[in-house]
């Protein structure tokens, strides 16, 4: 299918009422200051009151007002030249932060002593808690027992769960003004994020698979043969539903 008929279809889909700004091909027009001249249910035409919304949250929401502004100024600042943990910490001083939480992946041990030793040394007081912290068995938070994880040699590995409560809850305690996360293993991230009383960023996404380089797979030769094989296991499973 070409372009203009993947467009046109696109253009012509009156059923859709949520967003798909990925399929808005070649352009993004809001980039341009205009809506979508593709899509039918792009935001800017179909949610205007939400675009009204966001607007007057940008002029009446104190943080949200400063959090914006300095975080544009930071990309316009940095844009390139600086890495992520540059941004983080340029944005943490423009925004007034002193204290900064770091929840880390046990893993990343040695990443978190760096990152803390980098940000110490802009004047930041930093209080970090590792993800194993209270030593909870798998078990004892309904994880079914045949997900404990055993070493070629029969130990258990793996058994203490990762505790992204305790982390989210000893950070709340100390009263870190914005928290970071370290290579907190996806869905513990979320559950960090939900209870942080501090605003949350992430600095390191933790993908073990490609160096914690999430967005390697989408261009590499190993996303394209990984997937390839997990999508064709899925065809072939729908097809033996169907028989």
């Amino acid at each position: 299918m070409t372009v203009e008929k993947n467009n046109s279809k696109e253009k012509n889909d009156k059923s859709l009422s949520y967003p798909t700004c990925h399929k808005c091909n070649g352009i993004n027009y809001c980039t341009v200051g205009r809506a979508s001249k593709i899509l039918d249910n792009c935001p800017m035409k179909v949610s205007p009151e939400v675009q009204k919304k966001a607007r007057e949250l940008y002029e009446t929401d104190e943080f949200v007002k400063k959090s914006t502004r300095v975080a544009s100024i930071v990309e316009a600042t940095g844009y390139i030249h600086w890495p992520r943990l540059k941004d983080t910490i340029e944005f943490a001083r423009k925004m007034g932060y002193t204290k900064l939480g770091m929840a880390f992946c046990v893993g990343m041990l040695e990443e978190a002593k760096k990152i803390a030793e980098i940000l110490e040394k802009y004047g930041f007081e930093v209080s970090s808690v590792c993800c194993k912290t209270g030593s909870v068995k798998k078990t004892a938070v309904g994880v079914p027992e045949e997900f404990t994880m055993y070493s070629k040699t029969g130990y258990t590995i793996g058994w203490i769960t990762c505790n992204p409560v305790a982390q989210a809850l000893l950070l709340n305690k100390a009263k870190t003004d914005m928290n970071i996360i370290v290579g907190l293993c996806v869905g513990h991230d979320i559950t960090f994020t939900r209870l942080s009383e501090a605003p949350v960023t992430t600095l390191i996404a933790k993908d073990r698979s490609m160096p914690h380089n999430p967005a390697g797979v989408l261009f590499s030769h190993y996303g394209k043969e990984f997937f390839s094989r997990e999508f064709k296991e899925l065809m072939a499973n729908k097809m033996k539903k169907k028989v």
